[in-house]
């Protein structure tokens, strides 16, 4: 891992905003509410030994003073010539953790402080533990070691605003010095040895004509400037703070939660600021246990996907005052995608379980529909039940009831209906969430939800009881004629086809043990039965299907022979809620998974796992989740040189600039770019038999199990 120029999210809890930073030139910045990186100038630096000039990270593009939209002919002499430049790559040494990025260059240190906490439930817990959870900042430090400097030099920390209808200001109160772009986004410090100054060029504000011209407000760029005496070392602090005021969300009417705490982005510089040091200190501790119990090629993955899921995250208010959680998709926007969410469950229920609650609250309020099925090429449509959609909308925008903002009728291939596989993903979220929070009295009012999500996936297997194999066999009916899809919306009938798929087949099979699991402690005891009889045919089926090799076809059925690597996924599900699991089942995938994890089949020749053997697409997330099951419920050694093959997929040069990204093409990023479902990568942490309670425990987020 030698490359240190990639852009990597640093951000607050539930703000959807980010600063990101880390790739060359103008390729990150303090973005809100954005699908990708804001493309900013960012200036940290500080000013040469002998005085002459400044040298900063390479975080900006120079010569962008904005002088000749207004002097065209360059008659006013009111420019200045670029005195700041770029350290040489090789002075500048980068180290990340999940919560801390640190660069070193020259005799400065630069640290950006964005710790990973979990949020209480706004429901249950304090106020002052709310606040303290959600405040929509991050930190930054900058030491400067001037003790070999025989002259005092200068610091400086600012940002040129991209947003070209709200200009930048100078904030001066009393204790807080800053500069922001209108009340969106902000930098301060409660250093009284600092000044700030807006400016078209970092020049005029480092080395201004005089202090009254300090606040140009035509400028775009502003900058903190401090100063290190000869001899001393100095450490600066800073709050970076993001602010949306009022309706945040259409469709359902909501604001920011942290508008409770906050009026404007002033108050939030200063809660950051007098907490800075508790801050620290949890981003610090994190860190250090996430560290030592992975590899580091795993350890740094962990961290960058960690980034990226709170980049998107966003805690809402509704009207009447009840928390709304949304995880944003990326560079899609779409909002709490169900395929996203039962993934990144995993971490949730670590961090804070009642935001998954939340999210399958809302799936049953507003998202679930009634629908048909139909077999393959007939129209008549048979009895189905209960699905849920794929997402709650896009870009801020919630879709109308009963829709997702995604799905369209008949298609057969990207966009079309996910309904059985949202109704699966509903199942085994919400049984992660029935076995890990202990909140029965969640499960008991949701009783009628489980027993209809059973009678669905059995409609949708066969609708003649008597006939049923336990796996999907029909398509819904809103698909008008259409086929259903899984996840895997844009890759071939491999994994893309959600009828007789052998992933889905995988996972139909856990969410009946699930199901089975939950019903039996509602006291539903035919249903039970029911849904573990269905689990016992699921596995028959998949069983018969492998061939005399030990290999099992991507769809059963319907001669689609490719090799996938999904078809162990969905073992997670019980492995981690100490269900047991068919043990002929599990040899069936042990010995299709050693057959087809090889190069030529499912391995890229760089090493890389490859999903499908018939497509070059692949979902970093998703191997990360089987790499789980294939070492801990499989018993296969972890791969180191899978490890640095994904590694060197998301810092490569075309990648960089995206942060953390799944979707790769042969190791290029050509989809679900930004991204927040990486963090399967935290199931990688756990070492015993109850992997949540012991990540819950071990990184001291566990909330108290609800009575």
């Amino acid at each position: 891992m030698n490359r240190k120029f990639y852009n990597a999210h640093h951000a607050p809890v539930g703000a959807f905003a980010t600063l990101t930073l880390g790739q060359k030139g103008s390729t990150g910045g303090l973005g809100l509410e954005l699908a990708g990186p804001a493309n900013e100038n960012l200036f940290v630096g500080i000013q040469d030994r002998d005085g002459d000039g400044f040298r900063a990270l390479p975080f900006f593009t120079g010569g962008e003073s904005h002088e000749e939209d207004f002097d065209v002919e360059h008659l006013s002499g009111f420019g200045r010539p670029n005195k700041v430049v770029h350290f040489a790559d090789s002075e500048i040494e980068r180290t990340m953790g999940a919560s801390i990025d640190e660069w070193r260059a020259g005799d400065m240190v630069f640290r950006l402080i964005s710790p990973v906490r979990s949020v209480p439930d706004p429901g249950t817990a304090s106020a002052e533990d709310i606040k303290a959870a959600i405040t929509p900042s991050i930190l930054a430090e900058i030491t400067i070691d001037n003790r070999e400097g025989t002259d005092s030099r200068k610091v400086f920390f600012g940002y040129q605003g991209s947003d070209r209808a709200a200009g930048m200001r100078v904030i001066k109160e009393a204790g807080l010095t800053g500069i922001a772009q209108h009340t969106f986004t902000a930098i301060a410090t409660d250093d009284a040895n600092v000044h700030a100054g807006i400016a078209f060029q970092p020049e005029k504000i480092l080395e201004p004509d005089t202090e009254e011209n300090l606040e140009f407000l035509v400028g775009r760029l502003g900058m903190l400037v401090g100063t290190v005496p000869a001899g001393q070392i100095h450490t600066f602090r800073f709050a970076i703070a993001f602010f949306r005021e009022g309706t945040a969300t259409s469709g359902i009417k909501t604001r920011y939660l942290y508008r409770r705490f906050y009026d404007d982005i002033e108050s939030v510089l200063r809660h950051t600021l007098s907490n800075f040091d508790v801050s620290k200190q949890k981003a610090e501790a994190f860190d250090s246990r996430l560290a030592s119990r992975l590899s580091p090629n795993r350890a740094w993955m962990a961290a960058h996907s960690i980034r990226s899921y709170f980049g998107s995250t966003q805690l809402l208010e509704r009207e009447d005052g009840q928390p709304l959680w949304v995880v944003n998709e990326g560079e899609y926007r779409m909002m709490n995608t169900f395929d996203l969410t039962i993934d990144q469950a995993f971490f949730e229920l670590v961090l804070n379980p009642w935001t998954v609650r939340n999210v399958l609250d809302l799936y049953v309020e507003r998202y679930a529909y009634e629908d048909g099925a139909r077999f393959p090429g007939s129209d008549e449509v048979h009895p189905a039940g209960i699905a849920f959609t794929h997402d709650m909308g896009v870009g801020n925008a919630f879709s109308r009831p009963g829709y997702s903002g995604y799905e369209q009728a008949r298609l057969k291939g990207c966009f079309s209906y996910m309904s059985v596989e949202e109704l699966m993903n509903w199942v085994l979220t919400a049984g992660l969430y029935d076995a890990h929070a202990r909140d029965m009295a969640w499960s008991i009012s949701q009783r009628e939800t489980f027993l209809a999500a059973l009678r669905s996936l059995a409609n949708r297997d066969n609708p003649d009881a008597a006939d049923r194999n336990g796996v999907v066999g029909l398509d819904a009916d809103r698909c008008q004629g259409g086929a259903e899809i899984t996840t895997y919306d844009s890759l071939d009938a491999s994994l893309g086809q959600a009828r007789n798929n052998l992933y889905l087949a995988v996972k139909g099979w856990a969410s009946y043990l699930l199901l089975e699991d939950v019903l039996r402690r509602l006291d539903e005891g035919d249903a039970a039965a029911e849904a573990r009889d269905q689990a016992a045919k699921a596995a028959k089926t998949i069983i018969a299907a492998a061939d005399a090799d030990g290999l099992l076809p991507a769809v059963i059925g319907e001669g689609v022979e490719a090799r996938i690597i999904p078809a162990i996924e969905a073992l997670v599900y019980p492995f981690v809620l100490g269900l047991a699991i068919d043990p002929a089942l599990q040899e069936t995938l042990s010995k299709h998974l050693s057959a087809v994890l090889k190069p030529g089949v499912c391995k890229f020749e760089d090493g890389g796992w490859k999903l499908s053997s018939t497509s070059r697409n692949s979902w970093l997330s998703k191997i990360y989740l089987c790499q789980f099951v294939a070492e801990k419920v499989l018993g296969l050694a972890p791969d180191a040189e899978a490890d640095a093959a994904h590694v060197g997929w998301l810092l490569d040069e075309e990648n960089a600039y995206f942060a953390w990204s799944d979707q790769m093409l042969q190791g290029k990023a050509v989809g679900s770019r930004y991204y927040p479902r990486g963090v399967t990568s935290i199931l990688w942490a756990a070492s015993g038999e109850n992997p949540l309670a012991e990540l819950a425990t071990a990184f001291g987020q566990a909330e108290q199990p609800v009575a």
